[in-house]
């Protein structure tokens, strides 16, 4: 079963980048064969290339309602899937004391007290949805227990409802920062993607789109002087969002140029550690980027 929101490669690239997504061709390859195919996707990657957003740009352009599933541990069933409204369950028992146990059961394990999760609220409905479970290796392993029959079936057993099967299925993106691994029968059920930092024309093109005050010539320093940091021995690598962060900051202050002042002062917004900071302050060679 095909959610159906793309004809081709092309067509996805061309509509991610009308919602503001530049995706490179492995992107919209895999985005494109997930639709086309029906499967999960799991992204993968260091925190801030644009996991989740993927998945905001999907559901922005596929007119999709975004569901998300936030992990994170101790994160568990009734967070992700469904529990019972049990402050309501116990007005119905107290209203209903004239009534047989048999007849107030019945009636407290309906639809009513029912309280769906992302989860759930993913598969039910006939309307476009997409599934955003974030950060699924930062919950424990017993969450992806939960999600094996939801990402394999796409439905939900209820025991006290039965079970719970999509009338459409929604589009699914799981995204990781690798911080543990995945269990191979998580990975068996979803197309992989792993989004690393851009290239340089890429990265360019991304920060004149999000920040359109930033002309070509600082936008192309910008990107060189992250990719300098990049790549020293750093505990924490800016991210492409942090790039993003750096240029707005520039054009703040209105900078025209990049010199020694202008970095230093503003470092801050792209390095978050303070060793970070002084081994850049030590080695960053403007001249050299």
């Amino acid at each position: 079963m095909t959610t159906g929101y793309f004809t081709s490669v092309d067509d996805v690239r061309a509509r991610l980048a009308e919602a503001g997504y530049l995706a490179s061709t492995a992107v919209a390859t895999t985005v494109f064969l997930a639709d086309r195919l029906g499967k999960p996707l799991l992204v993968e990657g260091p925190a801030g290339v644009g996991k989740t957003e993927l998945a905001k740009a999907v559901s922005r352009v596929a007119g999709a309602e975004l569901i998300r599933l936030q992990c994170y541990e101790g994160v568990d069933e009734s967070r992700a899937l469904y529990e019972w409204n049990h402050a309501k369950q116990l007005l119905r028992i107290t209203a209903g004391r004239e009534e047989s146990w048999d007849e107030t059961r019945t009636d407290i394990f309906g639809e009513e007290f029912l309280l769906p999760r992302p989860l759930l609220t993913a598969i039910r409905g006939s309307d476009p949805k997409v599934l955003l479970i974030d950060e699924i290796d930062k919950a424990d392993v017993e969450v992806e227990g939960l999600l094996l029959e939801v990402l394999s079936d796409f439905q939900v057993t209820v025991p006290e409802l039965g079970t719970i099967t999509a009338t459409r299925r929604p589009f699914v993106v799981l995204t990781s920062n690798a911080s543990r691994e995945l269990s191979e029968a998580l990975r068996r059920r979803c197309l992989f993607l792993h989004i690393g930092f851009p290239e340089e024309e890429l990265e360019r093109r991304i920060v004149r789109m999000r920040v359109p005050g930033l002309d070509q010539a600082l936008a192309t320093s910008v990107v060189r002087v992250v990719g300098a940091l990049r790549a020293m021995d750093l505990r924490k690598a800016p991210s492409v969002a942090e790039t993003v962060d750096w240029a707005r900051t520039l054009l703040a202050l209105g900078a025209g140029t990049l010199d020694e002042t202008v970095v230093r002062d503003s470092l801050g917004v792209l390095l978050k550690h303070q060793d970070d900071l002084l081994k850049a302050a030590a080695k960053l060679d403007l001249d050299a980027v």
